[in-house]
């Protein structure tokens, strides 16, 4: 069950990242022929545009991601000594090397992990969790949290992030230059107009299918971590009252929506205020992860 539960997630998620890779190509497609009659020179741009954002991002995806969120770093056990030694023994089970390890001051229980690879991660929790899990809760959290950094989740969300900013630049380039699109066309017959009113609904609606893109991404890959926090721990029930306690948590106080999807759980809102459908949800629905859990 447990690993045709990953190998199910997996095909998923080339389905969504392919979808995500068509959209830019298609919005390259569509200003293409907006501004210069050619969609493949509209390919080629948002290509390249696409390639450098996920280049910065990459490099920098760290230090961006923690101090969006106001995490500090911890050095040593020390100054965290539970959180740093689960963090240390998940490592050692999953055979990764230690990440960085950051402490997010927030009442709210919540944790994440980012990076490029496994190499150059970093995970990091609120004080809010670190008050109410206890020791085999906060194992599942941070196995949870380590399958992340293993499947390499942490690429995959930084380039669905790269991804998305590279839209929203493709579609202000339209905002901010719309009115100067070729009108000396000859493109006057029903398909020309067509192709334009289709071209510039597409741009429109864009950035919306790029969000529902990456919380799909996001959700397939929380079912996934999930299954791998099973296979790290051994221990189910820690994962499972885990998730039960943060069913009840309140949402953090400032959490960037651009972060959100990093999360174990919706930092913004909790199972008392669920939105009227899941399409728009950046994580699976909590009851549902726990009873996957509980059916393996």
């Amino acid at each position: 069950m447990l690993y045709q539960q990953i190998a199910k997630n997996k095909r998923k998620t080339v389905l969504v990242l392919t979808g995500f890779f068509l959209l830019v190509a298609l919005i390259g497609a569509a200003l293409g022929y907006l501004f210069a009659g050619s969609p493949v020179s509209g390919i080629i741009i948002a290509g390249i545009i696409t390639v450098i954002y996920i280049s910065v991002m990459v490099s920098q995806s760290t230090e961006v991601v923690m101090n969006m969120n106001n995490a500090r770093e911890i050095h040593s056990a020390q100054e965290a000594p539970e959180l740093w030694h689960v963090v240390e023994d998940m490592a050692m089970v999953a055979q990764v090397p230690m990440p960085r390890v950051f402490i997010i001051d927030d009442p709210s229980p919540n944790a994440f992990a980012t990076g490029n690879d496994p190499e150059h991660s970093a995970v990091a929790a609120t004080t809010g969790l670190l008050q109410i899990m206890n020791r085999e809760e906060l194992e599942g959290v941070m196995g949870h949290e380590m399958s992340h950094v293993r499947n390499y989740d942490i690429r995959l969300q930084t380039i669905a992030l790269a991804l998305s900013a590279a839209i929203s630049s493709l579609v202000n380039f339209f905002y901010w230059f719309g009115g100067g699109f070729r009108s000396n066309r000859d493109d006057d017959d029903a398909p020309g107009i067509i192709m334009i009113f289709g071209s510039i609904l597409l741009v429109i609606l864009a950035p919306l299918a790029a969000s529902i893109a990456q919380m799909a991404l996001s959700r397939n890959r929380e079912y996934l971590a999930d299954a791998g926090s099973v296979e790290l721990t051994r221990n189910p029930l820690g994962l499972i009252n885990a998730l039960r306690k943060l069913e009840n948590a309140a949402p953090m106080e400032k959490v960037p929506p651009s972060s959100s999807s990093l999360y174990i759980s919706d930092p913004e809102l909790n199972s008392r205020h669920r939105r009227l459908a899941h399409l728009f949800d950046t994580h699976p629905p909590l009851e549902d992860r726990i009873k996957r859990l509980e059916e393996m």
